[in-house]
């Protein structure tokens, strides 16, 4: 807004401290973090990586390579644009503009909508497969970094699913009873001490929570296994995993699991005296108290 008229106003206050507006800022961009993002890009290396396997559909040499799309919808879903719509508009922000290798001004605008839509669809199963084992691959190799030692000696996976709402006509989106709403139902791996995102699944949304659960687990387990040999492995989830196959495998796999079970009369029962002991030391310093015990459960009264 250079060219405006009005260059400066200003407002009483009670302090004297001065409030001015100014209309001469030029082009502004309210994502003040995305320098920090391509940092960390840039240090990880992952949207080059993932580029990598992304399907050139373009009969000719496109206008934007494609390292430069995958970085423009990363950083647009980093700041929370996760509407290929908003491209129209962020191609020309100029802080966006910059991270994806482009001049703020004199260079060109970023990939519209249209290219961003095209860019997603050419995706197969084979290259998503090759993406999820790009993620998989940075996992261990920044576990390493982070350990005193080349081989960690403990792994923990955490398994989560989660709600992904939806909007419109996506394929794949479903409505799910127990959230209430049209969603996705993507399957997350991460590791439970690091914090790092191991792999991603998506799925539809009237998926059940361990779907697919155990595939996935069985290729992190070769693949640790195959890189850290004595790696001693454990998984953690929620009750929407409490399904037979997951725990035949870890038995039969030695992995150590701890996995929630959906409240039922029995597991009431159990916990009871525990309960009461939570609620009184509640009463007492109005801090939630978190008491933990053991005890043996039969298969057959899950049911009770």
């Amino acid at each position: 807004m250079s060219d405006c008229a009005t260059s400066t106003v200003r407002f009483e206050t009670p302090t004297p401290l001065a409030l001015e507006a100014a209309f001469d800022g030029g082009r502004i961009t309210s994502d003040g973090g995305l320098p920090w993002l391509a940092r960390a890009d840039s240090e990880l290396g992952l949207c080059e990586a993932i580029s990598e396997h992304v399907p050139e559909w373009r009969k000719r040499r496109g206008r934007h390579p494609l390292s430069s799309l995958v970085r423009q919808r990363v950083f647009q879903i980093a700041c929370g644009y996760e509407d290929q719509n908003d491209s129209d508009t962020l191609r020309e922000d100029p802080l966006l503009k910059v991270v994806c290798g482009s001049l703020p001004e004199s260079g060109g605008d970023l990939a519209s909508q249209p290219t961003i839509s095209r860019m997603e669809n050419a995706a197969t199963i084979r290259s998503c497969h090759k993406i999820a084992k790009v993620l998989f691959e940075l996992y261990l190799s920044q576990r390493e970094k982070d350990g005193a030692a080349a081989a960690p000696e403990r792994v923990l996976l955490d398994f989560d699913s989660t709600d992904d709402p939806t909007h419109g006509e996506q394929e794949g989106s479903y409505y799910h009873g127990y959230y209430r709403q049209h969603m996705y139902h993507p399957l997350l791996v991460f590791d439970g001490e690091s914090g790092h995102l191991i792999t991603a699944l998506l799925r539809a949304g009237n998926t059940h929570a361990s779907n697919s659960c155990v595939a996935i687990l069985k290729r992190i387990v070769c693949a640790l296994r195959e890189r850290w040999p004595k790696v001693a492995i454990e998984i953690r989830a929620d009750g929407g995993f409490a399904v037979p196959a997951l725990y035949d495998y870890c038995e039969a796999e030695g992995i150590s699991y701890t996995i929630a079970l959906i409240t039922n009369p029995r597991l009431k029962q159990m916990a009871q005296d525990l309960l009461e002991e939570a609620t009184h030391e509640y009463e007492r310093t109005a801090h939630k108290a978190r008491l933990f015990g053991e005890d043996l459960l039969q298969g057959g009264e899950l049911g009770a």
